[in-house]
């Protein structure tokens, strides 16, 4: 059985949101610029150029050079790379664990239910930061790698509550006491006749959460917690920037806006889900309005 407000009727609805729209279209060009930054951006992000050290925009280097000599266009599109893929990866371990946790407590109830509720409790008692310093003390280096770990292993906890409510709701329909009668086994019922009913709010709560998870690595990486030079991301680049920004505004900014435009446009995309998920949400809000 579909999700309520899901299908072809969903995908109308989106298409007809223009904040969504907009939202998407932003994302979609920040992931191309990231992408296909070194195809069209000559220089590399670890290429210095000797004696142009903090040097303003011009046509040789259009968002300038730090203090390094590098040139900041070339290592912002490097840094959206690390940025987005750490951002979605994180967004995915979280989604996955929270999918595992919500299931199984929402479905099997009883002491599991109260077991796996205490656990997400726990976890989010368990800030990030902390994890990824624990992260970085045992690695014996930072690593963006680390940074994804311990935003996965700490954003799946209002995830999971989420699922959990939604399968709290939907595990007693008719159509899973109907299966339930044709003897089908509990996880069969769970996995085909449960889960994909809830995937609706889930799908637009991990949205969001990759933006959230933007700003977690930004502020990991601005700690040190991250990648460091000669490899950037968003994050590293505002933590390199922080002292010169009075003189050499450039080097803050476009780091700043990156993240900002990239949240914005999560979020917004986000938003319309949300609306083209529930029609009775997207009439409340006016969406898809001419």
């Amino acid at each position: 059985m579909a999700s309520p407000g899901a299908g072809p009727g969903a995908l109308r609805r989106f298409a007809h949101n223009r904040l969504a729209l907009a939202g998407a279209a932003l994302v979609a060009l920040l992931a191309l610029a990231a992408l296909a930054g070194p195809l069209v951006v000559p220089a590399q992000a670890d290429q210095q150029f000797p004696g142009e050290e903090l040097s303003a925009p011009s046509w040789a280097h259009p968002l300038g050079t730090n203090q390094l000599g590098f040139d900041v266009l070339a290592r912002l599109l490097a840094g959206g790379r690390a940025s987005l893929l750490v951002a979605l990866a994180a967004t995915g371990l979280a989604l996955a664990i929270a999918l595992a946790v919500g299931l199984a407590a929402g479905y099997a109830g009883g002491w599991a239910d109260a077991a796996l509720m205490r656990l997400t409790d726990t976890f989010c008692a368990f800030p990030g930061i902390l994890l990824a310093m624990v992260l970085v003390a045992v690695a014996g280096r930072p690593s963006l790698w680390l940074v994804f770990a311990a935003l996965g292993a700490t954003g799946w906890t209002g995830l999971a509550r989420l699922v959990r409510a939604q399968v709290l709701v939907v595990r007693g329909a008719e159509y899973v006491e109907a299966a339930r009668v044709l003897g089908l086994s509990p996880l069969r019922i769970a996995l085909r006749h449960v889960l994909p009913n809830c995937l609706g709010p889930v799908a637009v709560a991990a949205t969001l959460a990759v933006g959230s998870n933007i700003l977690g690595e930004a502020g990991l990486s601005f700690l040190g917690l991250g990648v460091r030079d000669p490899f950037p991301s968003w994050g590293s680049m505002l933590a390199d920037s922080r002292a010169l920004f009075g003189d050499c505004p450039w080097l803050m900014l476009a780091p700043g806006l990156a993240i900002t435009l990239a949240v914005f446009g999560f979020n917004l995309a986000g938003d319309g889900l949300r609306d083209a998920l529930d029609p009775r949400a997207a009439a409340g809000s006016g969406a898809g309005r001419p």
